[in-house]
């Protein structure tokens, strides 16, 4: 049998057991950015049930061009559902992340993160702390971005389970 029809048997179980309606806005107003990678479940290794926290996934959980470009696009349905004002955003990143092994694509990677391949060493693919780091140091140097969001910066162990902050939740920028 295809997975797909697992997959549809499954979401006929959850339709008929566990559905419920859910409003668009989170009810802790957090978006958690965070990796692909099937290890990096947030709903599994947070606790999360459905509709307490947005979720956007991306190679490495890294802040892209993309990511930038989506997380403007939710502000402004926040907006029109009346949400917008204090949000939290979560960068999750995690050990032995599959990003670590692009390092023989220069090119691909600087073109995911829409940078020269001259500079690619700066957002320290290699290091998820530093990555962390360095994803909020440049969501602060965006002006789009509100001052009063409050961020934070996590790094999950993929061997032990476990979760290390890296940057505890702040302001995303001093006033």
């Amino acid at each position: 049998m295809p997975t797909v029809d697992t997959l549809l048997e499954r979401n006929t179980a959850f339709a008929a057991e566990r559905f419920e309606v859910l409003p668009p806005i989170p009810e802790s107003r957090t978006l958690i950015i965070t990796c692909a990678d099937i290890r990096v479940d947030p709903a599994h290794i947070l606790g999360l049930e459905l509709g307490q926290a947005g979720v956007i996934r991306n190679v490495g959980g890294r802040v892209t061009p993309a990511t930038v470009q989506m997380l403007a696009m939710l502000a402004a349905v926040a907006a029109t559902e009346g949400a917008a004002g204090d949000w939290e955003l979560v960068l999750l990143q995690h050990t032995d992340c599959g990003m670590t092994r692009l390092a023989a694509y220069p090119d691909l990677l600087a073109d995911y993160f829409g940078i020269e391949t001259d500079v690619l060493a700066g957002k320290c693919v290699p290091d998820p702390r530093r990555a962390v780091e360095v994803d909020i140091a440049e969501l602060a140097a965006n002006p789009a971005f509100p001052s009063n969001l409050t961020i934070s910066g996590l790094v999950y162990d993929v061997v032990t389970g476990g979760i290390t902050t890296v940057v505890p939740a702040r302001p995303l920028r001093e006033e």
